[in-house]
């Protein structure tokens, strides 16, 4: 693209102006999560810039009305090379300044599953920022690939729905449905996974009364240590599986004798 006079020289910078319903509490948490505050100005009007390594957040004045709890206020992308780094700086900042992971409610960060390619931070206006892999696979396949068949076809879907579509009910009812029509038929360790990924989704959902019922069918699905490992790979925090994964065995185990 030119102009007239001169060419136009690619060096630009976009800067998402996002909404800001309280200016303290949003000042509070992102300096909380290592953020810089390079401005701050509150009349004659509202603006905040807040900086992070190479990226920069900067908010007005949200409009009136506006309800943080309903979630659709806007948001935009931080695209990273690597984004497990992010994650784990931001639950330990989180961990240093409020005791805890904020994976509830507003302000929060959604789970990082090893080898996911993205997640979210949801501020305390409802605004989503979220960090995507630079390499993130450009096609998704709702519903499942089209190359897997059975459960693990559900086991995709479910991921796709939790990691993209941040929807933890509609993945635990996938996963609760595709279970029930295909776990006689699947492989030990896609029954593993889907058990595994059931007993995380009912804590983040609440309903930690479910979790005993399928812990108890994960402990009896037999498996070897590397794929005891690829399950407790398979959820977030592998401590909600504690008490519930079988001992690892080893492919021949059995045959002596």
């Amino acid at each position: 693209m030119t102009t007239t006079d001169e060419r136009i020289v690619p060096d630009e910078t976009t800067v998402p102006l996002l909404h800001c319903v309280s200016a303290d509490e949003t000042l509070a948490f992102w300096r909380a999560l290592g953020f810089e505050v390079t401005w701050e100005q509150r009349k004659p009007y509202l603006y905040l810039a807040l900086r992070c390594s190479g990226f920069e957040l900067h908010y007005g004045a949200a409009p009136a009305g506006l309800d943080p709890t309903l979630e659709n206020t806007g948001g935009c992308l931080v695209m990273v090379g690597a984004v497990a780094p992010y994650h784990a700086a931001f639950v330990a900042a989180m961990r240093k300044t409020y005791g805890k992971v904020l994976g509830k409610g507003l302000p929060r960060i959604t789970r990082y599953r090893s080898g996911a390619s993205r997640f979210s931070i949801v501020d305390p206006s409802g605004n989503s920022i979220i960090f995507i892999r630079r390499d993130e696979p450009e096609e998704l396949e709702y519903g499942g690939s089209k190359r897997l068949t059975g459960l693990a076809k559900v086991l995709d879907n479910a991921r796709i729905l939790r990691e993209f579509k941040t929807d933890d009910r509609a993945a635990f009812r996938a996963l609760n449905s595709g279970l029930r029509r295909h776990g006689e038929t699947a492989s030990d360790l896609d029954r593993a996974l889907a058990l595994a990924a059931l007993i995380e989704l009912s804590i983040a959902l609440d309903e930690p009364d479910r979790v005993p019922e399928w812990g108890a069918r994960l402990r009896e699905v037999p498996l070897t240590g590397p794929e005891r490992e690829q399950v407790e790979g398979g959820v977030a925090d592998p401590a909600v599986l504690a008490g519930w994964l079988p001992h690892g065995t080893s492919p021949d185990e059995g045959e002596a004798g």
